[in-house]
Protein backbone atom coordinates (compact mmCIF):
# COMPACT_ATOMS: atom_id res chain seq x y z
CA UNK A 1 0.00 0.00 0.00
CA UNK A 2 1.17 3.70 -0.65
CA UNK A 3 1.54 6.40 1.89
CA UNK A 4 -1.86 7.50 0.70
CA UNK A 5 -3.54 4.50 0.80
CA UNK A 6 -2.63 3.62 4.44
CA UNK A 7 -3.71 7.07 5.54
CA UNK A 8 -7.07 6.57 3.99
CA UNK A 9 -7.17 3.35 5.64
CA UNK A 10 -6.21 4.62 8.90
CA UNK A 11 -8.95 7.81 8.63
CA UNK A 12 -12.19 5.45 7.32
CA UNK A 13 -11.35 1.97 8.99
CA UNK A 14 -13.02 -0.66 7.42
CA UNK A 15 -15.48 1.76 5.72
CA UNK A 16 -12.88 2.86 2.90
CA UNK A 17 -13.27 -0.72 1.54
CA UNK A 18 -16.61 0.45 0.40
CA UNK A 19 -15.90 4.02 -0.26
CA UNK A 20 -13.03 2.83 -2.90
CA UNK A 21 -15.79 -0.03 -4.06
CA UNK A 22 -18.64 2.28 -4.71
CA UNK A 23 -15.77 5.23 -6.46
CA UNK A 24 -14.95 2.97 -8.99
CA UNK A 25 -18.07 0.79 -9.37
CA UNK A 26 -19.98 4.08 -10.03
CA UNK A 27 -17.76 5.12 -12.75
CA UNK A 28 -18.11 1.54 -14.30
CA UNK A 29 -21.63 1.29 -13.92
CA UNK A 30 -22.05 4.61 -16.26
CA UNK A 31 -19.91 3.31 -18.47
CA UNK A 32 -21.68 -0.27 -19.13
CA UNK A 33 -25.27 1.53 -19.59
CA UNK A 34 -23.68 3.99 -21.91
CA UNK A 35 -22.98 1.17 -23.80
CA UNK A 36 -26.01 -0.60 -23.75
CA UNK A 37 -28.97 2.30 -23.54
CA UNK A 38 -27.95 3.05 -27.27
CA UNK A 39 -29.52 -0.45 -27.76
CA UNK A 40 -33.01 0.85 -27.57
CA UNK A 41 -32.52 3.84 -30.13
CA UNK A 42 -31.38 1.14 -33.03
CA UNK A 43 -34.55 1.26 -34.51
CA UNK A 44 -34.87 5.73 -34.22
CA UNK A 45 -31.74 5.99 -35.78
CA UNK A 46 -31.99 3.96 -38.58
CA UNK A 47 -35.09 5.89 -39.36
CA UNK A 48 -33.53 9.09 -38.64
CA UNK A 49 -30.91 9.02 -40.75
CA UNK A 50 -31.92 7.01 -43.42
CA UNK A 51 -30.07 3.36 -42.83
CA UNK A 52 -29.96 -0.41 -42.32
CA UNK A 53 -29.03 -1.97 -39.13
CA UNK A 54 -25.99 -2.87 -40.60
CA UNK A 55 -24.72 1.32 -40.14
CA UNK A 56 -26.52 2.03 -37.08
CA UNK A 57 -25.00 -0.79 -35.15
CA UNK A 58 -21.89 1.09 -35.19
CA UNK A 59 -23.12 2.91 -32.27
CA UNK A 60 -22.84 -0.40 -30.62
CA UNK A 61 -20.01 -1.91 -32.10
CA UNK A 62 -17.93 1.03 -32.29
CA UNK A 63 -17.80 1.84 -28.45
CA UNK A 64 -16.76 -1.76 -27.65
CA UNK A 65 -14.75 -2.00 -30.68
CA UNK A 66 -12.59 0.39 -28.90
CA UNK A 67 -13.32 -0.36 -25.62
CA UNK A 68 -10.97 -3.35 -26.79
CA UNK A 69 -8.21 -1.63 -28.08
CA UNK A 70 -7.83 0.70 -25.20
CA UNK A 71 -8.33 -1.87 -22.80
CA UNK A 72 -4.17 -2.90 -23.06
CA UNK A 73 -3.06 0.76 -22.73
CA UNK A 74 -4.22 0.27 -18.48
CA UNK A 75 -0.94 -0.55 -17.36
CA UNK A 76 1.29 1.12 -19.19
CA UNK A 77 -1.11 4.57 -19.15
CA UNK A 78 -1.51 4.08 -14.89
CA UNK A 79 2.14 3.34 -15.19
CA UNK A 80 3.14 6.52 -16.76
CA UNK A 81 0.59 9.07 -15.20
CA UNK A 82 -0.78 7.26 -12.01
CA UNK A 83 -3.92 5.78 -11.16
CA UNK A 84 -5.90 8.99 -9.72
CA UNK A 85 -4.81 11.33 -12.74
CA UNK A 86 -5.64 8.35 -15.28
CA UNK A 87 -9.19 7.58 -13.64
CA UNK A 88 -9.66 11.70 -14.24
CA UNK A 89 -8.08 11.70 -17.57
CA UNK A 90 -10.51 9.05 -18.81
CA UNK A 91 -13.79 10.18 -17.12
CA UNK A 92 -13.22 13.94 -18.97
CA UNK A 93 -12.92 12.21 -22.30
CA UNK A 94 -15.68 10.35 -21.85
CA UNK A 95 -17.57 13.55 -21.02
CA UNK A 96 -16.44 14.90 -24.54
CA UNK A 97 -17.61 12.00 -26.07
CA UNK A 98 -20.88 12.32 -24.42
CA UNK A 99 -21.25 16.12 -25.91
CA UNK A 100 -20.28 14.83 -29.60
CA UNK A 101 -22.60 11.90 -29.76
CA UNK A 102 -25.55 14.60 -28.21
CA UNK A 103 -24.99 17.20 -30.88
CA UNK A 104 -23.60 16.14 -33.61
CA UNK A 105 -25.64 16.36 -36.46
CA UNK A 106 -24.06 13.19 -38.79
CA UNK A 107 -24.07 9.85 -38.25
CA UNK A 108 -20.34 9.54 -38.63
CA UNK A 109 -19.85 12.02 -35.67
CA UNK A 110 -21.80 9.86 -33.23
CA UNK A 111 -20.19 7.02 -33.71
CA UNK A 112 -16.73 9.34 -33.84
CA UNK A 113 -18.27 9.83 -30.09
CA UNK A 114 -18.75 6.95 -29.47
CA UNK A 115 -14.91 6.10 -30.35
CA UNK A 116 -13.77 8.32 -27.16
CA UNK A 117 -16.53 6.67 -24.76
CA UNK A 118 -14.96 3.22 -25.23
CA UNK A 119 -11.41 4.53 -25.07
CA UNK A 120 -12.33 5.94 -21.75
CA UNK A 121 -14.44 2.65 -20.99
CA UNK A 122 -12.00 0.33 -21.75
CA UNK A 123 -9.43 2.03 -19.68
CA UNK A 124 -11.36 2.03 -16.69
CA UNK A 125 -12.83 -1.08 -16.70
CA UNK A 126 -10.20 -3.24 -15.65
CA UNK A 127 -8.45 -0.62 -13.30
CA UNK A 128 -11.77 -0.97 -11.42
CA UNK A 129 -11.24 -4.64 -10.92
CA UNK A 130 -7.93 -3.88 -9.72
CA UNK A 131 -8.64 -1.54 -7.46
CA UNK A 132 -11.61 -3.96 -5.95
CA UNK A 133 -8.10 -6.52 -6.05
CA UNK A 134 -6.18 -3.81 -4.16
CA UNK A 135 -9.22 -3.35 -1.10
CA UNK A 136 -10.58 -6.81 -0.64
CA UNK A 137 -8.41 -9.56 0.73
CA UNK A 138 -7.74 -12.99 -1.15
CA UNK A 139 -10.31 -14.60 0.87
CA UNK A 140 -12.71 -12.34 0.05
CA UNK A 141 -12.12 -11.92 -3.47
CA UNK A 142 -15.50 -13.92 -5.11
CA UNK A 143 -17.36 -11.21 -3.14
CA UNK A 144 -15.17 -8.37 -5.13
CA UNK A 145 -15.92 -9.97 -8.41
CA UNK A 146 -19.52 -10.46 -7.29
CA UNK A 147 -19.61 -6.71 -6.71
CA UNK A 148 -18.25 -5.65 -9.77
CA UNK A 149 -20.93 -7.90 -12.02
CA UNK A 150 -23.56 -6.41 -10.25
CA UNK A 151 -22.28 -3.14 -11.44
CA UNK A 152 -21.94 -5.04 -15.25
CA UNK A 153 -25.92 -7.00 -14.75
CA UNK A 154 -27.64 -4.03 -13.09
CA UNK A 155 -26.15 -1.57 -15.62
CA UNK A 156 -27.18 -3.72 -18.55
CA UNK A 157 -30.81 -3.36 -17.01
CA UNK A 158 -30.61 -0.02 -16.70
CA UNK A 159 -29.45 1.22 -19.65
CA UNK A 160 -31.87 0.26 -21.91
CA UNK A 161 -34.81 1.07 -19.20
CA UNK A 162 -32.99 4.87 -19.39
CA UNK A 163 -32.78 4.83 -22.75
CA UNK A 164 -36.11 3.93 -23.59
CA UNK A 165 -37.73 6.68 -21.16
CA UNK A 166 -35.50 9.16 -22.65
CA UNK A 167 -36.24 8.30 -25.96
CA UNK A 168 -40.05 8.89 -25.27
CA UNK A 169 -40.52 11.53 -22.93
CA UNK A 170 -37.46 13.84 -25.02
CA UNK A 171 -35.40 12.08 -27.98
CA UNK A 172 -33.34 9.78 -28.90
CA UNK A 173 -30.00 11.92 -28.67
CA UNK A 174 -30.85 13.24 -24.85
CA UNK A 175 -29.49 9.54 -24.18
CA UNK A 176 -25.81 10.41 -24.61
CA UNK A 177 -26.52 13.14 -21.72
CA UNK A 178 -27.79 10.37 -19.34
CA UNK A 179 -24.05 9.21 -17.89
CA UNK A 180 -22.92 12.37 -17.34
CA UNK A 181 -24.18 13.22 -14.02
CA UNK A 182 -22.98 9.79 -12.66
CA UNK A 183 -19.65 10.41 -14.43
CA UNK A 184 -19.30 13.99 -12.83
CA UNK A 185 -20.21 12.19 -9.06
CA UNK A 186 -17.28 9.30 -10.08
CA UNK A 187 -14.49 11.87 -10.57
CA UNK A 188 -15.15 13.87 -7.84
CA UNK A 189 -15.32 10.87 -5.42
CA UNK A 190 -12.21 9.77 -7.49
CA UNK A 191 -10.38 12.62 -5.83
CA UNK A 192 -11.13 11.56 -2.41
CA UNK A 193 -11.20 8.02 -2.17
CA UNK A 194 -9.50 6.07 -5.13
CA UNK A 195 -6.62 3.97 -3.89
CA UNK A 196 -3.32 4.77 -5.65
CA UNK A 197 -1.48 1.63 -6.93
CA UNK A 198 1.72 1.00 -5.88
CA UNK A 199 4.83 1.60 -8.11
CA UNK A 200 6.23 -1.09 -10.16
CA UNK A 201 8.53 0.76 -12.09
CA UNK A 202 8.62 3.20 -14.64
CA UNK A 203 6.38 2.85 -17.74
CA UNK A 204 9.00 2.54 -20.59
CA UNK A 205 8.34 4.06 -23.90
CA UNK A 206 5.08 3.43 -25.44
CA UNK A 207 4.26 0.62 -27.67
CA UNK A 208 3.28 2.43 -31.07
CA UNK A 209 3.90 -0.02 -33.41
CA UNK A 210 2.24 -2.63 -31.70
CA UNK A 211 -0.80 -0.36 -31.15
CA UNK A 212 -1.16 0.81 -34.51
CA UNK A 213 -1.47 -3.23 -35.12
CA UNK A 214 -3.63 -3.81 -32.95
CA UNK A 215 -6.09 -1.01 -33.79
CA UNK A 216 -5.66 -2.16 -37.52
CA UNK A 217 -7.05 -5.61 -36.89
CA UNK A 218 -10.10 -4.64 -34.88
CA UNK A 219 -10.68 -2.07 -36.94
CA UNK A 220 -10.46 -4.25 -39.70
CA UNK A 221 -12.49 -7.38 -38.23
CA UNK A 222 -15.62 -4.67 -37.44
CA UNK A 223 -14.99 -3.31 -41.08
CA UNK A 224 -15.73 -6.34 -42.17
CA UNK A 225 -18.32 -7.94 -40.63
CA UNK A 226 -20.17 -5.08 -40.54
CA UNK A 227 -19.98 -3.87 -44.22
CA UNK A 228 -19.56 -7.03 -46.29
CA UNK A 229 -23.57 -7.74 -46.33
CA UNK A 230 -23.70 -4.38 -47.86
CA UNK A 231 -20.82 -4.53 -50.14
CA UNK A 232 -20.26 -7.97 -50.45
CA UNK A 233 -18.64 -10.72 -49.32
CA UNK A 234 -15.89 -11.13 -52.07
CA UNK A 235 -15.70 -7.60 -53.39
CA UNK A 236 -12.43 -5.92 -53.40
CA UNK A 237 -12.69 -3.78 -50.33
CA UNK A 238 -13.78 -6.44 -48.07
CA UNK A 239 -10.76 -9.10 -49.69
CA UNK A 240 -8.32 -6.12 -48.62
CA UNK A 241 -9.61 -5.80 -45.32
CA UNK A 242 -9.40 -9.57 -44.98
CA UNK A 243 -5.84 -8.99 -46.14
CA UNK A 244 -4.68 -6.28 -43.66
CA UNK A 245 -6.58 -8.23 -40.68
CA UNK A 246 -4.28 -11.32 -40.88
CA UNK A 247 -1.25 -8.91 -41.62
CA UNK A 248 -2.11 -6.80 -38.95
CA UNK A 249 -2.93 -10.08 -36.56
CA UNK A 250 0.28 -11.74 -37.39
CA UNK A 251 2.04 -8.31 -36.92
CA UNK A 252 0.82 -7.63 -33.63
CA UNK A 253 1.57 -11.04 -32.13
CA UNK A 254 5.50 -10.71 -33.61
CA UNK A 255 5.81 -7.31 -32.20
CA UNK A 256 4.49 -8.59 -28.75
CA UNK A 257 7.32 -10.97 -28.65
CA UNK A 258 9.87 -7.83 -28.44
CA UNK A 259 11.47 -7.13 -25.08
CA UNK A 260 10.37 -3.56 -25.33
CA UNK A 261 6.60 -4.61 -25.85
CA UNK A 262 4.25 -3.50 -22.79
CA UNK A 263 0.49 -4.44 -24.50
CA UNK A 264 0.12 -7.62 -23.88
CA UNK A 265 2.30 -10.31 -22.00
CA UNK A 266 2.30 -13.17 -24.53
CA UNK A 267 3.28 -15.42 -21.65
CA UNK A 268 -0.27 -15.39 -19.80
CA UNK A 269 -1.23 -17.33 -22.56
CA UNK A 270 0.97 -20.23 -21.48
CA UNK A 271 -1.10 -20.48 -17.92
CA UNK A 272 -3.75 -22.99 -19.42
CA UNK A 273 -6.20 -22.40 -16.38
CA UNK A 274 -5.82 -18.06 -17.41
CA UNK A 275 -6.10 -19.20 -21.57
CA UNK A 276 -9.49 -21.24 -20.66
CA UNK A 277 -10.98 -18.94 -18.62
CA UNK A 278 -10.46 -15.78 -21.34
CA UNK A 279 -12.23 -18.41 -24.47
CA UNK A 280 -15.21 -18.52 -22.15
CA UNK A 281 -15.10 -15.14 -21.52
CA UNK A 282 -15.32 -14.78 -25.36
CA UNK A 283 -18.16 -16.86 -25.83
CA UNK A 284 -19.92 -15.47 -23.05
CA UNK A 285 -19.48 -11.95 -24.17
CA UNK A 286 -20.42 -12.96 -27.20
CA UNK A 287 -23.75 -14.05 -26.06
CA UNK A 288 -24.12 -11.42 -23.21
CA UNK A 289 -23.96 -8.50 -25.64
CA UNK A 290 -25.80 -10.49 -28.67
CA UNK A 291 -29.35 -10.51 -26.43
CA UNK A 292 -29.06 -6.88 -24.71
CA UNK A 293 -28.76 -5.66 -28.46
CA UNK A 294 -31.63 -7.69 -30.33
CA UNK A 295 -34.44 -7.68 -27.43
CA UNK A 296 -34.73 -4.26 -27.38
CA UNK A 297 -34.46 -4.22 -31.49
CA UNK A 298 -36.95 -7.89 -31.94
CA UNK A 299 -39.56 -6.05 -29.79
CA UNK A 300 -39.76 -2.75 -31.40
CA UNK A 301 -39.38 -4.20 -35.43
CA UNK A 302 -41.30 -7.13 -34.76
CA UNK A 303 -43.84 -6.72 -32.14
CA UNK A 304 -44.25 -2.53 -31.90
CA UNK A 305 -43.28 -1.73 -28.40
CA UNK A 306 -42.55 1.83 -27.49
CA UNK A 307 -38.83 2.68 -26.90
CA UNK A 308 -39.76 2.64 -22.80
CA UNK A 309 -41.50 -0.90 -22.91
CA UNK A 310 -38.87 -2.49 -24.84
CA UNK A 311 -36.36 -0.84 -22.79
CA UNK A 312 -37.91 -2.34 -19.35
CA UNK A 313 -37.77 -6.09 -20.35
CA UNK A 314 -34.04 -6.49 -19.14
CA UNK A 315 -34.79 -4.46 -15.99
CA UNK A 316 -36.31 -7.43 -14.54
CA UNK A 317 -33.82 -9.70 -14.66
CA UNK A 318 -31.63 -7.29 -13.90
CA UNK A 319 -32.73 -6.41 -10.39
CA UNK A 320 -32.61 -10.06 -9.32
CA UNK A 321 -29.17 -10.81 -10.85
CA UNK A 322 -28.33 -7.66 -8.49
CA UNK A 323 -29.55 -8.87 -5.37
CA UNK A 324 -28.33 -12.64 -5.87
CA UNK A 325 -24.61 -11.49 -7.29
CA UNK A 326 -23.57 -11.50 -3.86
CA UNK A 327 -24.60 -14.91 -2.92
CA UNK A 328 -22.85 -16.36 -6.45
CA UNK A 329 -20.00 -14.15 -5.03
CA UNK A 330 -19.61 -16.54 -2.18
CA UNK A 331 -20.49 -19.51 -4.63
CA UNK A 332 -17.59 -18.19 -6.79
CA UNK A 333 -15.79 -18.68 -3.42
CA UNK A 334 -16.99 -21.80 -1.66
CA UNK A 335 -17.84 -24.62 -4.85
CA UNK A 336 -15.40 -25.50 -8.01
CA UNK A 337 -15.92 -22.64 -10.50
CA UNK A 338 -15.87 -24.89 -13.45
CA UNK A 339 -19.23 -26.44 -11.93
CA UNK A 340 -21.09 -22.61 -11.35
CA UNK A 341 -19.62 -21.52 -14.71
CA UNK A 342 -21.24 -24.56 -16.34
CA UNK A 343 -24.86 -24.10 -14.62
CA UNK A 344 -24.89 -20.04 -15.06
CA UNK A 345 -24.03 -20.51 -18.93
CA UNK A 346 -26.34 -23.64 -19.39
CA UNK A 347 -28.97 -21.48 -17.75
CA UNK A 348 -28.35 -18.69 -19.88
CA UNK A 349 -28.24 -20.50 -23.15
CA UNK A 350 -31.29 -21.96 -22.47
CA UNK A 351 -33.59 -18.75 -21.86
CA UNK A 352 -32.42 -17.32 -25.38
CA UNK A 353 -33.57 -20.55 -27.14
CA UNK A 354 -36.92 -20.27 -25.71
CA UNK A 355 -37.20 -16.56 -27.34
CA UNK A 356 -37.12 -18.80 -31.07
CA UNK A 357 -40.98 -19.24 -30.60
CA UNK A 358 -41.51 -15.86 -29.90
CA UNK A 359 -43.45 -13.72 -32.80
CA UNK A 360 -45.74 -10.53 -32.54
CA UNK A 361 -48.50 -12.21 -30.65
CA UNK A 362 -45.91 -13.22 -27.26
CA UNK A 363 -46.65 -11.08 -24.79
CA UNK A 364 -44.39 -8.57 -23.06
CA UNK A 365 -43.87 -10.39 -19.81
CA UNK A 366 -43.40 -13.47 -21.48
CA UNK A 367 -40.05 -12.42 -23.00
CA UNK A 368 -39.18 -10.49 -19.78
CA UNK A 369 -39.61 -13.78 -17.74
CA UNK A 370 -37.03 -15.54 -20.28
CA UNK A 371 -34.70 -12.84 -19.95
CA UNK A 372 -35.26 -13.11 -16.01
CA UNK A 373 -33.73 -16.58 -16.85
CA UNK A 374 -30.93 -15.86 -18.73
CA UNK A 375 -30.07 -13.33 -16.03
CA UNK A 376 -30.15 -15.67 -13.33
CA UNK A 377 -27.08 -17.46 -15.59
CA UNK A 378 -25.20 -13.86 -15.94
CA UNK A 379 -25.36 -13.65 -12.24
CA UNK A 380 -23.88 -17.08 -12.00
CA UNK A 381 -20.89 -16.77 -14.78
CA UNK A 382 -19.88 -13.56 -14.05
CA UNK A 383 -17.95 -13.65 -10.66
CA UNK A 384 -17.03 -17.40 -10.63
CA UNK A 385 -15.33 -16.89 -14.16
CA UNK A 386 -13.39 -12.87 -13.15
CA UNK A 387 -12.04 -14.86 -10.11
CA UNK A 388 -11.39 -18.30 -11.66
CA UNK A 389 -8.81 -16.13 -14.38
CA UNK A 390 -7.68 -13.32 -12.04
CA UNK A 391 -6.76 -16.29 -9.48
CA UNK A 392 -4.82 -18.61 -12.05
CA UNK A 393 -2.29 -15.21 -12.20
CA UNK A 394 0.39 -13.92 -9.57
CA UNK A 395 -0.23 -10.78 -7.83
CA UNK A 396 2.29 -9.16 -10.28
CA UNK A 397 0.30 -10.16 -13.45
CA UNK A 398 -2.81 -8.97 -12.24
CA UNK A 399 -2.95 -5.66 -13.94
CA UNK A 400 -2.41 -7.08 -17.33
CA UNK A 401 -4.47 -10.30 -16.68
CA UNK A 402 -7.59 -7.91 -15.78
CA UNK A 403 -7.14 -6.36 -18.89
CA UNK A 404 -6.91 -9.35 -21.34
CA UNK A 405 -10.27 -10.77 -19.32
CA UNK A 406 -12.17 -7.57 -20.14
CA UNK A 407 -10.51 -7.64 -23.63
CA UNK A 408 -11.95 -10.74 -24.38
CA UNK A 409 -15.04 -10.22 -23.44
CA UNK A 410 -15.71 -6.88 -25.17
CA UNK A 411 -14.20 -8.32 -27.70
CA UNK A 412 -16.37 -11.14 -27.48
CA UNK A 413 -19.30 -8.45 -27.08
CA UNK A 414 -18.07 -6.77 -30.55
CA UNK A 415 -17.93 -9.18 -32.00
CA UNK A 416 -21.64 -11.12 -31.44
CA UNK A 417 -23.57 -7.36 -32.29
CA UNK A 418 -21.65 -7.45 -35.34
CA UNK A 419 -22.03 -11.64 -36.59
CA UNK A 420 -25.79 -10.89 -35.37
CA UNK A 421 -26.66 -8.08 -37.61
CA UNK A 422 -25.13 -9.70 -40.39
CA UNK A 423 -27.60 -13.43 -39.62
CA UNK A 424 -30.77 -11.46 -38.83
CA UNK A 425 -30.05 -9.70 -42.76
CA UNK A 426 -29.38 -12.73 -44.42
CA UNK A 427 -31.83 -14.80 -42.75
CA UNK A 428 -35.12 -12.32 -43.22
CA UNK A 429 -33.88 -11.95 -46.61
CA UNK A 430 -33.94 -15.52 -47.02
CA UNK A 431 -36.98 -15.81 -45.34
CA UNK A 432 -38.48 -13.20 -47.45
CA UNK A 433 -37.38 -14.51 -50.75
CA UNK A 434 -38.73 -17.81 -49.64
CA UNK A 435 -42.45 -16.17 -48.35
CA UNK A 436 -42.29 -14.23 -51.75
CA UNK A 437 -42.19 -17.26 -53.74
CA UNK A 438 -44.85 -19.09 -52.42
CA UNK A 439 -47.49 -16.16 -53.11
CA UNK A 440 -49.17 -17.45 -55.95
CA UNK A 441 -52.84 -17.68 -57.23
CA UNK A 442 -52.71 -21.70 -56.41
CA UNK A 443 -52.07 -20.47 -52.64
CA UNK A 444 -55.33 -20.71 -51.68
CA UNK A 445 -54.42 -18.43 -48.06
CA UNK A 446 -53.15 -15.85 -49.98
CA UNK A 447 -56.05 -15.44 -52.34
CA UNK A 448 -58.36 -15.81 -49.07
CA UNK A 449 -56.18 -12.86 -47.51
CA UNK A 450 -56.78 -10.91 -50.52
CA UNK A 451 -60.45 -11.52 -50.98
CA UNK A 452 -60.68 -10.70 -47.64
CA UNK A 453 -59.01 -7.27 -48.12
CA UNK A 454 -60.75 -6.23 -51.06
CA UNK A 455 -63.76 -7.05 -49.06
CA UNK A 456 -62.89 -4.34 -46.26
CA UNK A 457 -62.09 -2.18 -49.15
CA UNK A 458 -65.34 -2.66 -50.86
CA UNK A 459 -67.32 -1.89 -47.68
CA UNK A 460 -65.25 0.83 -46.63
CA UNK A 461 -66.31 2.84 -49.89
CA UNK A 462 -62.63 2.84 -51.47
CA UNK A 463 -62.75 3.03 -55.09
CA UNK A 464 -62.54 -0.95 -56.77
CA UNK A 465 -59.55 0.99 -59.25
CA UNK A 466 -57.68 0.71 -55.84
CA UNK A 467 -58.35 -2.80 -54.20
CA UNK A 468 -55.57 -4.37 -55.85
CA UNK A 469 -52.84 -2.20 -55.05
CA UNK A 470 -53.70 -1.79 -51.56
CA UNK A 471 -54.36 -5.42 -50.57
CA UNK A 472 -51.09 -6.70 -52.75
CA UNK A 473 -49.15 -3.79 -50.41
CA UNK A 474 -51.01 -5.25 -47.40
CA UNK A 475 -49.34 -8.60 -48.69
CA UNK A 476 -46.18 -7.05 -48.92
CA UNK A 477 -46.15 -6.09 -45.50
CA UNK A 478 -47.62 -9.00 -44.23
CA UNK A 479 -45.02 -11.26 -45.71
CA UNK A 480 -42.22 -8.55 -44.79
CA UNK A 481 -43.29 -8.42 -41.23
CA UNK A 482 -43.45 -13.15 -40.89
CA UNK A 483 -39.70 -12.44 -42.56
CA UNK A 484 -38.56 -10.49 -40.03
CA UNK A 485 -40.13 -12.28 -37.22
CA UNK A 486 -38.53 -15.42 -38.55
CA UNK A 487 -34.97 -13.82 -38.81
CA UNK A 488 -35.14 -12.23 -35.37
CA UNK A 489 -35.99 -16.24 -34.61
CA UNK A 490 -33.24 -17.57 -36.41
CA UNK A 491 -30.87 -15.13 -34.19
CA UNK A 492 -32.18 -16.08 -31.27
CA UNK A 493 -31.25 -20.05 -31.98
CA UNK A 494 -27.85 -18.73 -33.25
CA UNK A 495 -27.15 -16.96 -29.84
CA UNK A 496 -28.58 -19.82 -27.62
CA UNK A 497 -25.83 -22.03 -29.83
CA UNK A 498 -22.92 -20.12 -29.41
CA UNK A 499 -24.01 -19.92 -25.39
CA UNK A 500 -24.00 -23.79 -25.70
CA UNK A 501 -20.19 -23.91 -27.30
CA UNK A 502 -19.12 -22.19 -23.99
CA UNK A 503 -19.80 -25.02 -22.34
CA UNK A 504 -16.77 -27.08 -23.81
CA UNK A 505 -14.19 -25.26 -22.70
CA UNK A 506 -15.45 -24.85 -19.18
CA UNK A 507 -14.51 -28.50 -18.49
CA UNK A 508 -10.52 -27.73 -19.13
CA UNK A 509 -10.94 -25.20 -16.42
CA UNK A 510 -10.42 -28.14 -13.76
CA UNK A 511 -6.73 -28.65 -15.14
CA UNK A 512 -4.05 -27.59 -13.19
CA UNK A 513 -1.37 -25.30 -14.21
Amino acid sequence: MTQRNDALLERYGAMYRWLATITGLLAFFTMVFSSTMVNVAIPHVMGSFGVGQDKAQFLSTAFLATTVTSLLLNSWFIAKIGQRPAFTLCLLIFFVGSAICAFSPTLDMIIFGRVLQGFAAGIIQPMVMVVLFQVFPPERRGLAMAMFSMGVVFALGLGPALGGITIDVLNWRYIFLVPIPPALLSLLLGFKFLPDRPQSGPAGPFDFIGYAMMCAAVFSLMTIIGSGQRDGWGSNVILTLALVLVASTVGFILSQRRAQSNLLDLRLFKNVRFATAISISFLFGFGSFATVYIFPVFTQIVQGFSATEAGFLLLPGSILAAFILPLTGRLADSLPAQLVIFVGMFIFAISVVLMADADVDTVFWSIAFYLFIGRIGVALVSPALNAAALAALPPADLPRGAGVVNLFLMLGGSCGISLLVVILERRIEFHSDAFTATQTAANTATAELLGSVRGLLNSGGVPDGLHNSVALDYLGEVVRAQANTSGFQDGFITVGLVSMVALIPVFFLSKKL
